[in-house]
């Protein structure tokens, strides 16, 4: 089984991820900045106190590792492009390390106008965020340039609103405006990231999972 290094376990999305992937018996090395705040005990997982910022913590995480899943993102008091910045590291620590692969976890705003539909609804959302949160946007956009200039393979999973819903087991896979929905279960949303994994048919694309 692939061994992962997983960024953002600590979050609430990637709490339930850290549970489903032990379950499925993958090995795993997780970056957090406090340890405390991760319940979950187990043998195949190796906890690593430290920040995405800094390059000698994220180069210990992805060592010795296959597959790298990043669900960090913006928190009270992040600094402005931190996605986009640890992101960098992440990606100078696979080069050095050797590993290919990548999944990353975005929000609904950031466009992908290759397959994207949106629809007066998605448009309204996406220019209320950015009037609201447009640092958070621009991060996201920077961080796929980062991802897309990389050399790497690389998916960014978009996701709509999340909620802490009880897993339904189901979801659609799609793009903005194009078989969508404006919600997805965190649970749900993990099992699809977990997906990729071993799937590789959304390398070098953006899909956004919904109900």
């Amino acid at each position: 089984m692939k061994k992962i290094a997983l960024f953002g376990a600590s979050g609430k999305s990637g709490q339930h991820f850290l549970t489903q992937v032990l379950a499925k018996g993958y090995q795993v090395k997780a970056l957090v900045r406090q340890p405390s705040k991760i319940t979950t005990k187990h043998k195949a997982l190796e906890i690593i106190q430290g920040d995405v910022l800094s390059a000698e913590k994220v180069s210990e995480t992805i060592a010795g590792c296959d597959v790298v899943v990043s669900l960090f993102g913006h928190v009270k008091g992040s600094p402005a492009w931190v996605q986009s910045e640890g992101t960098a590291h992440i990606v100078a620590a696979m080069k050095q390390h050797g590993l290919g692969r990548i999944i990353s976890l975005s929000g609904g705003g950031l466009p992908y106008p290759e397959k994207d539909q949106p629809k007066f609804a998605d448009k309204l959302i996406r220019g209320i965020m950015r009037l609201a949160v447009p640092q958070i946007l621009r991060d996201a956009a920077r961080h796929h340039e980062v991802l897309r200039d990389s050399g790497l393979a690389w998916t960014i999973v978009r996701a709509p609103r999340l909620t802490q819903e009880a897993a339904r087991g189901q979801y659609r896979v799609g793009w903005v405006g194009v078989n969508a929905s404006t919600s997805i279960g965190r649970a749900d949303l993990a099992t699809f990231i977990l997906s990729l994994v071993e799937d590789t048919q959304y390398d070098g694309q953006m899909p956004f999972v919904s109900y």
